[in-house]
C-alpha cells in the first residue's frame, strides 16, 4: 500500500449541511436556532455558569480551605554531574558562581543538589539543600557540602 493508494472509508466524506437555504430542506427560516432572542443572534449566546441573573452557584457557595501551595518555592535543581562539568580551576561553588557560569538563573538563590552523575575532584559546594547521595558523592571525592 502506498500513500497515493489510500482511500477514505465509505461514509467518511459527506456534504456539509446547508442551513438557511429554504423551507424545503427542513432547515430553513430560523436555521435550527429556534425563535428570537439572544441565542438566535450571530455571536450571541449565554456564558458558562450564567443562571439567568440569579446569583450563580460559584458565588453562592462559601470558599473553604487553605493550603500553602501558592507560597511554595521551587528549588533550582543541580546535579553532581553538572558540578563535574565546571572549569577545573573552580574549587568553591555557590549560587552566585553557578549563576555566573550560566547553570542556574540569576534570581534563583534556593539551590538543591541531587546525586545524578559522578564527580572526581574536590569541590567545596554551598547550597540550600543536598540529597544524601549528592552529599556522599561530593565528600567521597574529597569535597565539602555546606548547607547555607
Amino acid at each position: 500500500m502506498k500513500l497515493h493508494e489510500l482511500k477514505n472509508v465509505k461514509g467518511a466524506i459527506h456534504r456539509k449541511k446547508r442551513v438557511g437555504t429554504g423551507e424545503g430542506n427542513g432547515h430553513g427560516k430560523t436555521s435550527g436556532r429556534g425563535g428570537k432572542g439572544q441565542t438566535a443572534r450571530s455571536g450571541g449566546g449565554i456564558r458558562i455558569g450564567f443562571e439567568g441573573g440569579q446569583m450563580p452557584i460559584y458565588r453562592r457557595l462559601p470558599i473553604r480551605g487553605f493550603n500553602q501551595a501558592r507560597f511554595r518555592v521551587e528549588p533550582a535543581v543541580l546535579n553532581v554531574g553538572d558540578l563535574a562539568r565546571l572549569d577545573e580551576s573552580v574549587t568553591e561553588v555557590n549560587s552566585e558562581g553557578l549563576a555566573a557560569a550560566g547553570i542556574i538563573r540569576k534570581d534563583e538563590n534556593y539551590v538543591k543538589v541531587l546525586g545524578d552523575g559522578e564527580i572526581t575532584r574536590a569541590i567545596k559546594v554551598t547550597a540550600t539543600k543536598f540529597s544524601a547521595a549528592a552529599k556522599a558523592k561530593i565528600e567521597a571525592a574529597g569535597g565539602e557540602a555546606i548547607v547555607a
